[in-house]
């Protein structure tokens, strides 16, 4: 009888690499201002709050916010992001307190190293109870200036603005 037996794992605890001190950049204290566009007939919703983005062994950020959401409500969120070395890929989750739905991202950071795109799939905000594509997207401007773009892939192929926020370190 066979038996099925995955590949050992290491026993020696895992090193950060180039693509762990990319996700360095990211500590640190943060203030947010969200922007939500409402359709072309009304303003975009717009709300304000903080982020304290910590490291876990060097491995991984842990990104805790505060704040309200754009449309009303206080809404406290959790992002993780790490390298899976053995993947080859960015991955984390994120969780709010406004939803049950775990985002579990896949991604990866651009030619200029300065664009990390974080690929998930989740409740369609369309067509309830169908799921989408989306992506948020963290680009620095600066070290000091960072934004998340959030998209949706529309129906007809094309990524769809959710939201963008901009971060500013607190100084």
């Amino acid at each position: 009888m066979e038996t099925n037996t995955l590949p050992q794992e290491s026993t020696i605890q895992d090193k950060p690499q180039e693509e762990h001190h990319w996700l360095q950049k990211l500590v640190g204290e943060w203030t947010y201002e969200t922007e939500m566009p409402m359709g072309t007939e009304q303003p975009p919703e717009k709300a304000t709050g903080t982020e304290t983005v910590r490291s876990l062994g060097g491995l991984w950020i842990l990104a805790e916010g505060q704040g309200e959401m754009p449309c009303g409500g206080d809404a406290t969120t959790m992002m993780t992001v790490g390298y899976d070395l053995r993947k080859q890929r960015y991955v984390g989750t994120w969780v709010g307190s406004m939803m049950t739905y775990l985002w579990v991202y896949d991604g990866e950071l651009d030619a200029s190293e300065n664009r990390l795109t974080l690929n998930n799939e989740g409740p369609s905000m369309s067509d309830p109870g169908k799921t989408a594509k989306y992506k948020d997207v963290i680009e620095f401007q600066s070290d000091n200036h960072r934004t998340l773009a959030s998209y949706m892939l529309g129906d007809d192929g094309q990524w769809q603005p959710i939201m963008t926020t901009h971060y500013q370190r607190k100084m």
